[in-house]
Formats: structure tokens, C-alpha cells, sequence
């Protein structure tokens, strides 16, 4: 009998059996790793990828193989030369050649009985042959592969004494040319004993023993303990159970096979999409192994899409002490609110429920920053901007997203009561000019009507003209649903509210309309439109979905609201009352009052950190999107900063931070969630439409503390990313000192 490994990498090792070995050779991923290895050596034939990088890459992905060690099985169940019980066969490498599968053929296969072959395969790298032979009757390991040298005529064989912890990489079913199975797991007494000491007999004995106890006893066992149980420290079993309590239960009568089927297409995102490992952590309710193998093969055959919520919550709950479970699920949950607030903050989100607060913590900015008149801010470019922020809460019907109305509403009071002076100001002209006839005299429109709160469905003549006599002042309105946005796009330009969209948000924008007319409203005005909006997820995704690349995303602050359990209590809102408008009064005020040019260097300085992070994560994540994105979402914290700075009076507290931070990450978060993947293949014009693409996952924190190559392309594949580009993502991260190189192929994350 012979040893078999999960890896390279361990050194634990167990006794082969006929079951095991086919059931290895048949597994899913070891057929998708020798494929990866076929692929990349396709692309060195073709030109598209260099022979070093290639050997590289093939080292890396062989490490992830399960292994043979033909020579021996190991008391203790450790690879290692000292506790090896020797099998009796050998093994004899033919490497770097063309056509292994027509060697075989002419010289070897007449000969297999002749010379004692059990075993012959196409080594993973399809570039060599690999036999495993009957050692003859005592010779050691060095004369048995001169012996076979001699049979194939081969003078250039590796002369190097072969150890008995020397190991053989699995290969799938259509590599193996040639198998006597008998012959293979044939146990050879006489050959071990000549070999071994009688204290290496006893523990052989004592091993066989209890091998065959577990085989009797269960003969999945010894496959269960060569494939991992757990997924990065988390029991499958674990997993398992928690699925089925988040699907209804464990299957009743009638449910069974679709259940089963269900949780195996969940389960595969974890397991790799590897049948064997699944075959053995799934429970089988009755089922016999054929029929669960059938059920599994059909899970695993179907398209990969982006993991199953309820896989991911299942993983979240029993692993959430693990870093690796916070990891998975980033991409589905938005950043935790910090527990400590700016005081504003803090008081606009005394009366708002739980559920509710990180929305409301987004969406009062807008509001907040209209009520700053000819204030500028210089952020980290050089270029002086305006606090023009605009929001859209995406959520689900039913969410609760009118949860922001009340703190606009106190936050806008005090523009709603000079606007209504103006409003009478101005019904009193139009009254006064439609009582007299065409032909008298009419007066002139009155000066100084500043109206900053315009009707969702004011047309684009009117909302120049608004601006215009805005004098500087920003506009503002709330939209129940995006698109009461479609008012302001004008005859003929089909577009004009997304134009709107971007300059409102670009300094210096210049913005109008010419007409011929004597009453029609001909005006150039620079745009300075606050403005928030809600709309359920499948609408905006569809509202913005014709300009993904267009630039209105990034330049508008997106939040959302978490979807409650059914059944869950209704939140309960406080009472916005004389205490709460006496509180914000204070900071109200500290914002019409500001002017000018304002310095904030602490704003300036998280600018400059924010910046740095977001490139950071650009370079762990790999994504073009993220880092596109990140651009305009760090001057919209900035300006967030800012208000929260002139809001306080001109002060600065370490809460403002952790809050600025905070709303940059869930901003980005919501952009990558609702829109990511539909920018990706806006940009690749659709040529990779099967691509995954998450919301934002920093591909180094998908890695284990001390990673190979292969571990680094598996998981940008993963992420639907290709794997030529991991030796430039590798570079950079040595480089930033993100990582360290341990060996040349293996690396290792710096902590800080």
C-alpha cells in the first residue's frame, strides 16, 4: 500500500485505498487546477505568457494537488523519511517531452506486465510521464530506478536517490494511460521486510489494524479526513446545520431531494465547486452515495453567479469571530455606523430608528450644505469647490425610505420661511401683471427673489431662471422617486437632467438657455443644486442604467436601507419636537453665516489619508471600477468634512473622522453593490458578460496571513479576474509593503 496527502504543503499522510484513489482522480477540482496548468501552457506555445512565469505558476498550482507517495505509507501518519513503511513500488519520471501520451504507446505499453508497471500517467504539466513500477526483489530505491532505466534505455534519467517521503501529484481520470488496480494496492510483506526494521513491522501491523477498522467501519472516513471539513476554520457541519435553519428547516417528507439540491448549489461556493468534498460533508437523508453523487454533479455543472445571501448570512453567523467569514460577506453588508458621532449627527439621528440611522446619516447633508451661501472650500488638487452634494436612497418597497423626511424637514425650516416671503412676493407681481391688459405698462419682476426650495417637477426654463435669481444661493428640493428628475430634460435634449446632474456637482459650471422670445427666459447660470431623492433598487439601477460611464454615479452620495426580517417589530420614531429644532438651531446658524474661503486643515489632511486608503484597496481589490469611483466619493467626504466643520463652529473633533471615513466606505460600498459589475460591462462593452464582479472585496484580505501565487490567482479568478495580471498585483503589493516575499513563491501580509 502507498500514501496519500491533501498537499504538497502538509506533512500528514494516510494509507491509499482503491475507493479513495478513484474518488481523488475523479474530483472536480483537481480536474480544474491541471486544466489551469494546461491553459497556461497553451498560452507560453502561443506567446501570451513567458516560460518563467509559467513555471512559476505551474509550481504554485500543483501545491494545491492532493499527493502520492508511491514508495511508503508513514507510521504516525507524518511524511518523513524516519517513520517510512516501505510499499514495495517505485516511481520513475520522464519529464520535458513533447508527446508523453505517444511514448507510452511505442515504448512502454507492450511491456507493462514485462516490467512490473502499475501505474502510468501524464504528469500535471502535461509536459512528462510518470510510472509507478514493482520494485525488483531487494533493491533499494536508487537501484530500482537504474533497474528501470535500463528497460526504457534511458541514460539521462535523474540519478538522485529518491527518499521514501518523495511524493507523486494527482492527476484527473483522463491523464491515467495505464492502471492495474490489483497491483497498485497489492500489500508486499516480503519487500518491506527486507526493508525495514522489526519495529517498523510492528507499527505496519498495528497500522493495518486500524485501517482496516475504519474501511470496515465506514468507507468515506478516510476521504472525509483528506479533504478539509471546514472552510477556513469554519466546520462545514457547522454551516451546514445554520443553512438549513435560515431555509425552514431540515427537509420534510417530499422536500428531500430539492432541498438537498438547493443546499449543494449553495454549498458549492465554499467548497470550490469540488463534488468530492461536498459528496463527503453533505447529509444524505437516505439517499445512497449514487444518487447523491448525481444530485451534486447537476448543483455543480450549472453556471457560478454571486454567492447565495443565504449562504453568506450562514457563514456570517456561525463564523462571526473569524475574520475569514467578515471577509465573505463584505461584500453584501455596507460598513457598521460608528457608535461614536459628531454632535449634528448625533442629533439628527436621536429620533430615527436603528434600522433607519446610517440612510438618515446621509441623506441631511444635502439640506445641510444649501444653507451655505458663497463658501468655498480648497480640497487636496487645488481646486476650490462649493459644498454640492447630492443624495439617492435606494431601497426596497416598503423599506421605510420616507425615514429622512423629518430631518430635512427641520433642517430646511428656516429656508421654507424666507422662501414663502419671496413665493408672496412674487404671486403678488404675477396677480398684479395679469389684471392689466396687453397694453399697459406692467412692472418689472421684483428683485431679490431668492426661492432655494424648487418643486420636483419644475421645468427646465424654470429652473434656470430659479437659479439665476437664486443670486449664488443653492437650490434644493427632495424627490419622492428619481425620476420627477425627468421634468428638468428640456425638449430635445433627452438627457439634460444627467448634464444637470454633473454640473451641478463640477466648480465653475456654466449652464443656461437662449430664447427668442421677449418673456422667454434666456439666462447663463452657474448650477448650484443640493438635491435628495429615493427610489426603490430596481428602479434606479434601471434609471441610471444608460449612463453608468456617464459620470452622474460618481458624483451623487448613494445610501440604502437593510431589508428586514419578515415579521420583524415596527420601528418606532421619536418625537421631533421644540427641544430637538431649539438643538440644531445653533448649528443652522454657524452655516448661513459662514462666507468666504474656508480652511479646514484636518478636513484637508483625511483627505489626503482617504485618498491613500482608497488607492490602497484599488490595488488589493485590482478593480478599475472601485478606484474610478473612489475619485469623486473622496471629494464628496470632503465636502461632508467641511460642513461638519463650519457646522461646529469652526471646530474640529476626532468623532468627524471616523464618521467621514465611515460615510466614504458605505458610499463606496452602495456604488459597488448596485452598480459595479453593470460599470465593469459598460466599460468592457459587454465582451465579458458572464464575468463576476463583486461590490468590493480587498482580494488581500481573501488571502490566509501567508499565501502562494496559486492561492493569489484562485482568488482574483474568484473575483472574475483574470490570472495574468497576479505577478503585477503581487509587484505592486511588495512594493507598497503590503506583503513580503517569504520564498519565490510564496508571500506573506505585513501587518500593521
Amino acid at each position: 500500500m502507498f500514501g496519500i496527502s491533501n498537499s504538497v504543503k502538509s506533512r500528514e499522510v494516510r494509507e491509499c485505498t482503491p475507493d479513495l484513489f478513484r474518488r481523488v482522480v475523479r474530483s472536480e477540482r483537481v480536474a480544474r487546477i491541471c486544466a489551469e496548468i494546461e491553459d497556461a501552457l497553451e498560452k507560453v506555445r502561443r506567446g501570451e505568457m513567458s516560460k518563467e512565469d509559467f513555471e512559476v505558476s505551474k509550481a504554485e498550482l500543483k501545491k494545491q494537488l492532493p499527493i502520492f507517495t508511491p514508495h511508503a505509507t508513514f507510521r504516525n501518519g507524518r511524511r518523513l523519511n524516519a517513520e517510512a513503511i516501505p510499499s514495495g513500488l517505485s516511481m520513475y519520471d520522464i519529464d520535458h517531452i513533447d508527446n508523453p501520451r505517444g511514448l507510452f504507446e511505442e515504448r512502454i505499453a507492450a511491456h507493462v506486465a514485462e516490467w512490473g508497471v502499475v501505474l502510468a500517467h501524464v504528469t500535471p504539466s502535461t509536459e512528462g510521464l510518470r510510472l509507478f513500477f514493482v520494485m525488483p526483489e531487494g533493491a533499494s530505491l536508487t537501484e530500482a530506478q537504474k533497474w528501470m532505466s535500463g528497460q526504457l534505455g534511458d541514460k539521462e534519467y535523474d540519478q538522485s536517490v529518491k527518499d521514501y517521503a518523495r511524493s507523486s501529484f494527482a492527476v484527473p481520470e483522463n491523464y491515467i494511460l495505464y492502471m492495474d488496480e490489483e497491483g497498485l494496492f497489492k500489500k508486499r510483506e516480503s519487500a518491506m521486510r527486507e526493508a525495514v526494521t522489526s519495529y517498523q513491522l510492528q507499527a505496519t501491523s498495528a497500522m493495518q489494524a486500524d485501517s482496516a477498522a475504519l474501511v470496515a467501519g465506514s468507507s468515506s472516513l478516510v476521504a472525509d479526513s483528506l479533504v478539509a471539513d471546514n472552510f477556513k476554520g469554519i466546520p462545514y457541519a457547522d454551516i451546514i446545520s445554520e443553512w438549513f435553519r435560515l431555509s425552514g428547516g431540515e427537509p420534510v417528507q417530499g422536500e428531500r431531494n430539492d432541498k438537498l439540491h438547493r443546499l449543494a448549489s449553495h454549498l458549492r461556493y465554499i467548497a470550490d465547486n469540488d463534488e468530492v468534498l461536498m459528496l463527503s460533508t453533505m447529509p444524505r437523508y437516505g439517499l445512497s452515495e449514487e444518487e447523491m453523487r448525481g444530485l451534486i454533479h447537476s448543483a455543480c455543472t450549472a453556471k457560478f453567479y454571486s454567492m447565495p445571501k443565504v449562504m453568506q448570512e450562514a457563514v456570517r453567523r456561525v463564523g462571526s469571530s473569524s475574520l475569514v467569514a467578515d471577509s465573505l460577506v463584505a461584500a453584501s453588508l455596507p460598513p457598521a455606523l460608528p457608535k461614536r458621532l459628531p454632535a449634528l449627527v448625533k442629533l439628527l439621528l436621536s429620533r430615527t430608528p436603528d434600522l433607519y440611522r446610517p440612510a438618515v446619516a446621509h441623506a441631511v447633508f444635502p439640506a445641510l450644505a444649501a444653507h451655505l451661501w458663497r463658501v468655498r472650500f480648497r480640497y487636496i488638487d487645488n481646486v476650490e469647490h462649493e459644498a454640492t452634494l447630492m443624495n439617492v436612497l435606494m431601497a426596497g418597497t416598503g423599506a421605510g425610505k420616507d425615514c429622512i423626511s423629518e430631518p430635512i424637514n427641520r433642517i430646511m425650516a428656516d429656508v421654507r420661511r424666507r422662501d414663502e416671503d419671496n413665493l408672496q412676493r412674487e404671486r403678488e407681481w404675477k396677480n398684479e401683471v395679469n389684471s392689466k391688459g396687453a397694453n399697459k405698462d406692467k412692472r418689472a419682476r421684483p428683485e431679490g427673489l431668492v426661492i432655494q426650495e424648487i418643486d420636483a417637477d419644475m421645468t427646465n426654463p424654470a429652473f434656470v431662471m430659479r437659479t439665476a435669481e437664486a443670486d449664488g444661493h443653492f437650490l434644493y428640493t427632495k424627490l419622492n422617486e428619481i425620476d420627477q428628475f425627468d421634468a428638468l430634460r428640456g425638449s430635445g435634449h433627452g438627457g439634460q437632467q444627467f448634464q444637470i446632474m454633473c454640473l451641478a456637482f463640477d466648480p465653475g459650471n456654466r449652464y443656461g438657455q437662449t430664447r427668442v422670445g421677449a418673456m422667454s427666459v434666456t439666462e447663463k447660470v452657474t448650477i448650484r443644486f443640493n438635491w435628495n431623492a429615493a427610489t426603490t433598487i430596481q428602479k434606479g439601477k434601471r434609471y441610471f442604467s444608460h449612463v453608468l460611464t456617464d459620470g452622474p454615479i460618481s458624483r451623487i452620495n448613494f445610501c440604502t436601507i437593510p431589508e428586514r426580517e419578515i415579521g420583524a417589530e415596527m420601528p418606532v420614531y421619536g418625537s421631533y419636537d421644540a427641544n430637538f429644532n431649539e438643538e440644531l438651531r445653533p448649528y443652522i446658524e454657524n452655516l448661513t453665516r459662514a462666507t468666504g474661503l474656508v480652511d479646514c486643515p484636518q478636513a484637508y489632511k483625511l483627505a489626503v489619508k482617504l485618498k491613500e486608503e482608497n488607492a490602497k484597496f484599488a490595488r488589493l481589490s485590482q478593480s478599475r471600477v472601485y478606484e474610478n469611483l473612489s475619485f469623486r466619493a473622496n471629494v464628496i467626504a470632503y465636502l461632508k468634512a467641511c460642513v461638519l466643520y463650519v457646522a461646529n463652529g469652526y471646530r474640529w473633533d476626532k468623532t468627524m473622522e471616523e464618521f467621514v471615513r465611515w460615510s466614504l466606505q458605505y458610499d463606496l460600498w452602495c456604488k459597488m453593490e448596485f452598480f459595479g459589475s453593470a460599470i465593469e460591462e459598460a466599460q468592457t462593452m459587454g465582451a465579458e458578460t458572464g464575468r463576476r464582479t463583486p461590490g468590493r472585496r480587498s482580494l488581500l484580505e481573501l488571502l490566509p496571513e501567508e499565501f502562494t501565487l496559486a492561492d493569489a490567482v484562485r482568488v482574483r479568478q474568484a473575483e472574475g479576474m483574470n490570472a495574468e495580471g497576479t505577478g503585477a498585483m503581487l509587484r505592486q503589493w511588495v512594493h507598497r509593503r503590503y506583503v513580503t516575499i517569504v520564498t519565490n513563491d510564496k508571500y506573506k501580509r505585513i501587518k500593521k
